[in-house]
C-alpha cells in the first residue's frame, strides 16, 4: 500500500485544524499549575524492574515518557504527529523520541532490541487510522520480550468499542501472542465495571 492510500489515523483527520498545538498548550497549562499527570508513569513504573526498556505508544507531547526516564528507565516516545513529538523533545528531553505510525511499528523503532514494556495510554486506541486496531495491537505485542508487558489505557467510544476490542485481545489470546492479566477502570486500580467508561487492560506477552 503507498503512502497515499495509506488510512491516516483519526488524529489527523478528526480533530480541527491547530488541534495538536492545543494539546502541547493545554499540558504546558496544567503542569505549570501543578496538576498531577504523573499517574500513568506511577503505574508502569510498578510493572517493571528499575532500568527497564520501555516503549511509550502514542507519548504525545512526551510528559509520561520524560517521566519514565527520570524514573531510571531506558524510554522510548513514538508518535505519529511531528508538532508533538517536537514538543516532547523541548519539554522532556532524555527518551529517544521518533515520528511512527503504529500500524507500521517495528523493532528498529525501539533500537532493534524487544522492550520489556509498551506503554500505549491517553487514548491513543481510539486515535489510531480505522481498521488498523488489531494490527496495531499485534505490533505493540511483537516489539515486546516474551513475558514482558502492554498496558493500554483509553475511554469507552463508539470509534473503536470495547466489544470489538475485546474481540481482538481473544484474537490475539488465541494465536498464542498475549493474554490479558488485568483490567481496571482507572490508573489507579479501582475496579472495572460493566459501567466503567475507562479501561485500562494489562497484557502478558507470550
Amino acid at each position: 500500500m503507498n503512502d497515499n492510500s495509506r488510512p491516516r489515523p483519526r488524529w489527523f483527520t478528526e480533530t480541527k485544524d491547530g488541534h495538536s498545538q492545543w494539546y502541547v498548550d493545554r499540558f504546558r497549562t496544567l503542569a505549570a499549575e501543578g496538576a498531577d499527570l504523573l499517574g500513568e508513569a506511577r503505574f508502569v513504573d510498578a510493572l517493571v524492574e528499575r532500568g527497564s526498556r520501555i516503549l511509550d505508544a502514542g507519548c504525545g507531547a512526551g510528559r509520561m515518557a520524560g517521566a519514565l526516564d527520570a524514573m531510571g528507565h531506558t524510554v522510548w516516545g513514538l508518535d505519529a504527529d511531528p508538532v508533538l513529538i517536537e514538543a516532547a523533545e523541548a519539554d522532556h528531553p532524555g527518551p529517544t523520541y521518533g515520528v511512527v505510525d503504529l500500524s507500521e511499528l517495528t523493532l528498529d523503532d525501539v533500537g532493534g532490541e524487544p522492550v520489556d514494556l509498551v506503554v500505549c495510554a491517553g487514548n491513543v486506541m481510539v486515535f489510531v487510522a480505522p481498521g488498523t486496531e488489531r494490527q496495531v495491537l499485534e505490533n505493540l505485542c511483537a516489539v515486546v520480550r516474551p513475558g514482558g508487558r502492554v498496558v493500554i489505557g483509553f475511554r469507552r467510544d463508539e470509534a473503536y468499542p470495547y466489544l470489538q476490542y475485546d474481540a481482538d485481545l481473544a484474537a490475539l489470546a488465541d494465536a498464542g501472542v498475549a493474554r490479558v492479566e488485568h483490567r481496571f477502570a482507572t490508573w489507579h486500580m479501582d475496579p472495572f465495571t460493566d459501567e466503567s467508561d475507562f479501561a485500562v487492560t494489562v497484557l502478558r506477552v507470550s
